[in-house]
């Protein structure tokens, strides 16, 4: 194995072993040698990546930020209605809650850092913009009420999605997210969808997060 795969072995054993720890403990309540513990490294490989544990915090989002942008390219199809594109994105929110721990990281991290600087925009920016360009087409295309305001749907998608994330966490883990996104839909779509359309709505988000669970 040459020096830079090595290299980046370790950096990935880093990041997962913080993100793990960040979950379980919480920014200010992690060390760094429960860090290395977990990484199952040495301390100076650790600061050989990162010279700090706000650094490494970074770092976590850094990465999860780019897994989930990863994930929601390969597995939303931009071809299908922009609301129900809408609506697989909050699944893949679930499956990578469950399933990716750095990206359970990034979103504690998001919120218990605040003053996030990392080497991209802020995520939150970024899922904003990508919501309000769903939203707007699923407006164009006649899935959405005539009164709905798209952008303001839009940051209520994010801002409930993200919320029900971090309640779940602060009280139960991960374990009961899919029940509270899919009781997010139920009590959205009736306000939002034309009533012509709200039952395939309902049925195609509570298929689609049944999958998960």
């Amino acid at each position: 194995m040459g020096r830079q795969v090595r290299a980046e072995v370790t950096r990935e054993a880093v990041l997962r072993g913080a993100a793990e720890v960040f979950v379980r403990e919480g920014y200010a309540n992690a060390s760094l040698n429960e860090i290395i513990e977990e990484a199952g490294v040495t301390k100076g490989a650790l600061y050989f990546h990162f010279g700090s544990k706000e650094e490494l915090a970074r770092g976590v989002i850094d990465a999860g930020y780019a897994r989930m942008a990863a994930e929601t390219a390969v597995k939303t199809d931009r071809r299908a209605p922009a609301l129900e594109a809408a609506i697989e994105l909050s699944v893949l929110n679930v499956d990578l809650a469950e399933t990716d721990p750095v990206v359970r990281a990034m979103f504690r991290l998001l919120v218990e850092i605040g003053d996030y600087r990392g080497a991209e925009e802020h995520p939150f920016d970024v899922w904003l913009e990508e919501l309000k360009e769903l939203t707007r087409r699923a407006g164009d295309e006649g899935d959405l009420a005539e009164h709905v305001d798209t952008d303001a749907f839009a940051l209520l998608l994010m801002e409930a999605g993200i919320g029900a994330r971090t309640v779940g966490a602060a009280m139960s883990g991960t374990k009961h997210l899919t029940e509270r996104i899919e009781a997010m839909w139920s009590l959205l779509l009736p306000s939002v969808v034309p009533p012509s359309k709200l039952e395939y709505f309902r049925q195609f988000a509570a298929r689609r997060l049944r999958l998960q669970s």
